[in-house]
């Protein structure tokens, strides 16, 4: 793209004033139950594109784009933004904002009124990149969802509320690991990226706001030391990290009693992976879980031969 391209597909961003109007004239207040907080600060937007460090080859899934603050940033940076949105109203009104404040760029916007939880594919070129204000009652569930049916998405940067991105990011040990933090790093790597304040949002929520970067990795890989995971099965390895963290308290051994068929058979299959059955779950990072699964399987064949 030339200078004069780039001149002619600059967006007009959203402010407050602009954002409120656009709901006034659809009859919208934010839904607390959909989790629905409008960014009305065209900064915090400008920062949110900066760290998501698009290009021009990238596709970007925006998961609940609302009024279109983050929308139209978004086409500046990318080459096409599929925005997904639930509210009917919303989904319409999205592409009239953006052939208003960005007529250069309406081409790169396709609208699907979904679900992101129910989502499967979207049509055209397969998404790279997730960048997206998350409603907060969903985040997780909705970001362990797309990275599993989209295996194109590359890399992610999701604001979501401050101790879902320290869960998220978390390492094993720390007080705010746990399931959400496991099951990420099954997928890739997880880092906070930055806090955002209360200000920034209409209506301003109770809670604190984080960003959390993601990169996904490589096919079959995981962090340096994990073992293959080609040969186990994401929902063998889910299954394990639910039952350890389903009675955190409980030592793994007791933990995954249930899982394993005794609390014996649990011992036994912790002792082959390398793992200590008196641990508990937190402790443990995915790479031991992928352990613990594939030396269960190893005991299978055993007493099946």
């Amino acid at each position: 793209m030339n200078e004069a391209e780039r001149g002619a597909g600059n967006a007009r961003l959203l402010g407050p004033a602009e954002i409120r109007q656009i709901a006034s004239r659809l009859g919208i207040r934010p839904a607390k139950r959909l989790g629905q907080n409008f960014v009305i600060d065209p900064g915090t937007i400008r920062r949110i594109i900066a760290l998501a460090d698009l290009s021009e080859d990238d596709v970007v899934l925006e998961v609940g784009p609302g009024i279109g603050s983050l929308t139209l940033g978004l086409l500046q940076a990318a080459g096409r933004v599929v925005a997904i949105e639930v509210d009917r109203a919303l989904a319409a009104e999205l592409p009239v904002t953006v052939a208003d404040r960005a007529p250069a760029l309406a081409g790169r916007l396709q609208v699907v009124t979904a679900d992101a939880l129910t989502l499967r594919n979207v049509c055209g070129r397969p998404p790279t990149a997730l960048v997206a204000n998350l409603p907060y009652n969903v985040a997780v569930p909705v970001v362990l969802h797309l990275l599993e049916e989209l295996p194109s998405v590359q890399r992610a940067l999701v604001m979501v509320q401050a101790e879902v991105a320290d869960r998220m990011a978390a390492g094993p040990g720390s007080k705010s690991y746990g399931v959400p933090s496991v099951k990420l790093a099954w997928y890739g790597s997880a880092r906070r990226a930055g806090t955002v304040s209360r200000s920034v949002f209409w209506p301003a929520p109770n809670v604190d706001s984080a960003l959390v970067a993601f990169r996904r990795w490589p096919p079959g890989a995981g962090p340096a030391g994990d073992p293959d995971r080609s040969d186990v099965s994401r929902a063998e390895v889910f299954a394990v990290i639910d039952a350890a963290f389903a009675q955190r308290r409980k030592t793994l051994r007791s933990a995954l009693a249930s899982w394993a068929g005794s609390p014996q058979t649990a011992e036994t299959v912790l002792r082959d992976a390398g793992v200590d059955p008196s641990q508990r779950g937190e402790a443990l990072g995915v790479g031991q879980y992928i352990r613990i699964v594939l030396a269960a399987g190893k005991a299978r064949t055993i007493i099946e031969s």
